[in-house]
């Protein structure tokens, strides 16, 4: 279908493609000067605070656990609402991911029900910021303060993001950024990580590249076990350029969102539907860089399952995407003993989120044709 609308699409201008035609030429591809201006560039976005960059999202947040000395017998804080690398990662270096359940408005984890979760081995608390509205940020520090708590941020959706009028990354603790291709800024694949010093950014890049440190010309030692995470000139490059484009970006993301909630509640009104309860997320212009839009269906108002809209809409060519079924429901966790049924928001919010589209590229009756193919669907399959 050619009029088809992806949930979302990357925008590379032409400077991109010759920036990355140049590192081709140049005949230097991995990590080289590239990935070192791209560091320098982020980190001066973050107010002058330490930078690596990794081969992705996943990467950052498992380094960050490795930085932050949390292994075997540790637990981890955090949200069942996430891709489910937020907490492989944790089981991973051998910690627990201990799941807190959401705030049904934000959809992030409820801070609130954090406290009732520490336990003497709680080393860390992982809040993750869906679609890129923060958590109440002092309240967070506040309590990791409170119980001498490690906050690792997984921040991969909230490139752009405020908090009080200061940017995610540029304080707090250890902050995890994704680059993936569905980010609000991409390097195709990859990711960085803000740190709080120099040793930290040392530790960070030994364990990004087998744990190894140079010294003169032909010196080299390993002291800690690393993996291969590095990000490439290619990556670096890409991130670069559209790091330009992130203000306009940024604005057009905004508007977009500004239409959704405008265009959803004009046609709900118009059907007749003011009795349904479909929920739109907050509607916070301040903080969130609007990297999604996310929908709650009304599935208990419905004849028709989260599958089935998406199918139907799909019909009408536009793309859908589901940001996330609770991670407890996963088989590796079932197996583990966690349950769905401990954080009942979380499920329900899992079983009926929709995430339509949202990117710079979109066209203003693009929404327009969302709201209506979506709600015409509510309407159709609308329980009497």
């Amino acid at each position: 279908m050619s009029n088809f609308i992806p949930f979302t699409r990357p925008s590379f201008n032409q400077e991109t493609i010759d920036a990355v035609s140049e590192v081709l030429r140049s005949g230097w591809v991995t990590s080289g000067p590239k990935l070192a201006e791209f560091e320098a560039t982020l980190s001066q976005y973050f107010g002058d605070r330490p930078v690596r960059c990794f081969a992705n999202g996943t990467a950052t947040m498992k380094i960050a656990l490795q930085v932050a000395g949390i292994g075997n017998g540790d637990e981890v804080i955090t949200t069942p609402i996430s891709w489910v690398a937020t907490s492989n990662v944790i089981l991973g270096v051998g910690a627990k991911p201990v799941f807190v359940d959401i705030d049904p408005i934000t959809r992030n984890i409820d801070l609130n029900k954090v406290a009732a979760a520490i336990t003497p081995k709680t080393r860390a608390i992982m809040p993750v910021y869906l679609a890129g509205l923060p958590v109440d940020m002092d309240q967070l520090y506040a309590l990791a303060k409170q119980h001498k708590l490690r906050v690792i941020e997984d921040a991969a959706q909230a490139f752009g993001s405020q908090w009080q009028g200061k940017k995610i990354g540029s304080f707090g603790d250890l902050v995890s950024f994704s680059f993936q291709a569905n980010k609000n800024l991409t390097t195709i694949e990859g990711g960085c990580l803000v740190l709080n010093n120099l040793d930290e950014a040392k530790l960070a890049e030994k364990f990004r590249l087998q744990g190894l440190t140079r010294q003169g010309m032909d010196g080299m030692d390993v002291d800690v076990l690393g993996g291969k995470d590095n990000l490439t000139d290619v990556n670096a490059a890409i991130g670069l350029e559209q790091l330009k484009q992130l203000p306009p970006y940024q604005t057009r993301r905004a508007e977009l969102a500004r239409q959704y909630f405008d265009m959803l509640r004009a046609k709900l009104k118009s059907a007749g539907l003011e009795g349904l309860r479909l929920e739109l997320p907050v509607e916070n212009f301040t903080d969130s860089n609007w990297h999604m839009f996310q929908v709650i269906l009304p599935l208990d108002q419905l004849n028709i399952d989260r599958a089935q809209v998406m199918t139907e809409l799909k019909d009408l060519g536009i793309g859908t995407g589901v940001h996330y079924p609770a991670i407890t429901g996963f088989t590796l966790y079932k197996n583990q003993g966690y349950k769905t049924s401990d954080t009942p928001v979380a499920e329900r919010i899992g079983r009926s989120i929709l995430t339509l589209p949202l990117f710079p590229a979109m066209a203003d009756e693009d929404i327009a044709r969302i709201a209506s193919g979506l709600i015409g669907i509510l309407q159709k399959y609308r329980k009497n």
